[in-house]
């Protein structure tokens, strides 16, 4: 054996170098995006500049950007903004459009825009002009699929993959505001995923929401089933936006029965946590309650759940069942509703009935699948 050939047996594997993933521009504020532009040897001022085009302008890429020097663009275009890519869109005939967006590692998340004209209402059923569009609603998503496994809901039925980062839940709003033209006003949390399970993110992209794309806090809602500790953890940020608790049910037998999750969380002990959101924070509580014929919409349902809410600064919110191929609920009649509603009126429970928007294009509440069925 030759000297160069033990030489070259000896010689240890060159290591292999895992390239580290750029985190998205998107969900930065205008101080980290001014920071960030000086690392990058850039004028400070060319912060603002960045932060008008991601926020305002939609920007998908650096070298979209044409205020900066073709050179540095050309030098920077690996850095990602974090927009997703439109898979598919369906639009119901009341105007509520329904996105499926494709994230960087293939997976998809559904949104969905809701469009409010003044020229019909808030309850139109015809889809009007964009110069009366007078509110324009983004139902976000927070995860990939849901682990709740609520039994009504199609995302429930589903298969749980991941939470979404920051960046991936400020652009569905981007994505719709930029459909339609027009700024959105008002967001909810209520599409996939369970928001509070997804915590850290979901705070960071309301914060971004807010400061950054601009809208108020006091239009933001966030739903959640109820986690143990979370709902006091949320109350802790003080923020103004509206806590809205899918309940669904008046006792716990019948809410495990639905929710199978909520085994791990008693309603007493729920409703405890809400009261104290209520008594941290000086808003009240929105209790989402899902109407199924013959399971939880009896008039005796409507007094126990009287009865749990009794001197609470709360408002429910009943939903009458949007239905799904994977269960057969059924959506109660009108004379059922209306008897749950005097119930309620009887134990001068504050309330409203809401009929969704977007059932022709299974955009409505509970039926988002990630897929355009």
């Amino acid at each position: 054996m030759s000297v160069n050939s033990v030489v070259s047996a000896s010689k240890p594997p060159v290591p292999q170098i895992q390239k580290i993933p750029i985190p998205p521009l998107l969900g930065a504020s205008l101080s980290e995006l001014t920071d960030w532009v000086q690392q990058q040897e850039q004028p400070a001022y060319r912060g603002k500049q960045l932060h008008q085009w991601i926020y305002q302008r939609a920007a998908r890429s650096l070298t979209d950007i044409t205020v900066f020097s073709k050179q540095w663009r050309e030098s920077v275009a690996e850095i990602p903004v974090g927009r997703s890519t439109l898979h598919h869109r369906s639009t119901a005939p009341d105007g509520t459009v329904k996105y499926l967006l494709q994230l960087i590692d293939g997976e998809i998340v559904e949104t969905v825009g809701i469009p409010t004209f003044k020229k019909w209402g808030k309850n139109n059923r015809q889809a009007g002009n964009s110069e009366d569009l007078e509110r324009l609603t983004v139902c976000v998503s927070t995860q990939v699929g849901c682990p709740m496994a609520c039994d009504f809901c199609a995302t429930g039925k589903g298969v749980y993959k991941r939470n979404l980062a920051r960046h991936e839940i400020v652009d569905q709003v981007l994505t719709v505001q930029e459909d339609f033209g027009h700024r959105v006003t008002h967001i909810v949390f209520m599409g996939m995923g369970e928001p509070l399970l997804n915590v850290d993110n979901t705070l960071s992209s309301i914060q971004c929401l807010n400061k950054d794309v601009g809208i108020g806090q006091r239009n933001l809602t966030l739903s959640t089933v109820g986690i143990p500790g979370r709902i006091r953890h949320l109350a802790k940020h003080r923020l103004q936006i509206t806590l809205a608790v899918s309940l669904h049910a008046p006792n716990q037998e019948l809410r495990e029965e639905i929710i199978p999750s909520a085994h791990k969380y008693q309603i007493e002990e729920l409703l405890a946590e809400c009261r104290d959101y209520v008594e941290m924070t000086g808003r009240r509580v929105s209790f989402e309650y899902i109407l199924l014929a013959g399971v939880n919409d009896l008039p005796e349902h409507a007094h126990q759940l009287s009865r749990q809410l009794r001197g609470f600064q709360s408002h429910v919110n009943l939903i009458p069942y949007n239905p799904i191929q994977e269960a057969d609920y059924k959506r109660p009649n009108y004379e059922r509703i209306q008897a749950f509603v005097q119930a309620l009126e009887k134990h001068h429970i504050a309330h409203s009935v809401r009929y969704s928007r977007g059932l022709e294009a299974d955009a409505a509440c509970g039926q988002l699948r990630a897929s355009n069925k």
